[in-house]
């Protein structure tokens, strides 16, 4: 919570079984606490990486990419990921961005604020940041979340398109055979002349 990041492999954290210590990932300061762990994979081969959104306790934060943490050993203090103070407190939040999400941020008196991410401008670790949201005196921001709806309403605007194309002029069901003209029935061979009936005594007449 003093502003501090370290970055590191995962291969560095040997497996171990329930029962154990576990082994150190940063050494903190007296009063130091961590407030967040996130994984990052394979966000050196991408060609836009993900960004860290750091917020602090009096609604100031910034975004900056991941890649401009550099990778140390576990273990170690880490480096500024933004700066702590009078004017911004201490972090209370930090999550992993991408300029298309949505984040929602929750003050101690139960105020919410949606924002867009591409609203909080890009800068380095050392800079102080941007205000995220304003508070009323005596406030404080709580926490910070990515809202998940924006790729929940993306696959239901895909659905509603796949559902008005299945329902398209072209599949008008093509008449049934039997309104066909071609399927009036032929006359029956009762009304034929050459079928007496022979109770009638009536023979049929001779052909010339």
């Amino acid at each position: 919570d003093a502003g501090k990041a370290v970055r590191f492999a995962e291969e560095d954290v040997r497996p171990m079984g329930r029962n154990a210590h576990g082994v150190r990932g940063m050494w903190l300061d007296a009063e130091q606490s961590i407030i967040q762990l996130l994984v990052a994979s394979g966000v050196d081969t991408l060609a836009e990486p993900p960004a860290v959104l750091c917020a602090t306790a009096n609604g100031f934060g910034k975004r900056t990419p991941v890649t401009d943490y550099p990778r140390k050993g576990r273990g170690t203090k880490g480096v500024i990921a933004i700066q702590t103070g009078d004017r911004n407190g201490r972090v209370v939040a930090a999550v992993l961005v991408e300029p298309v999400d949505e984040i929602m941020l929750i003050t101690d008196g139960g105020v919410l604020v949606r924002t867009r991410v591409s609203e909080v401008k890009a800068s380095s670790r050392v800079t102080m940041g941007v205000k995220l949201i304003a508070l009323d005196q005596g406030a404080q921001l709580a926490g910070l979340q990515k809202v998940a709806e924006s790729a929940v309403e993306a696959i239901d605007e895909d659905s509603v398109d796949t559902a008005a194309s299945s329902e398209s002029p072209g599949s008008v069901d093509a008449p049934d055979s039997a309104d066909s003209p071609d399927s009036a029935d032929s006359p029956d061979s009762a009304d034929s002349p050459d079928s007496a009936d022979p109770a009638s005594g009536e023979l049929p007449a001779p052909e010339a």
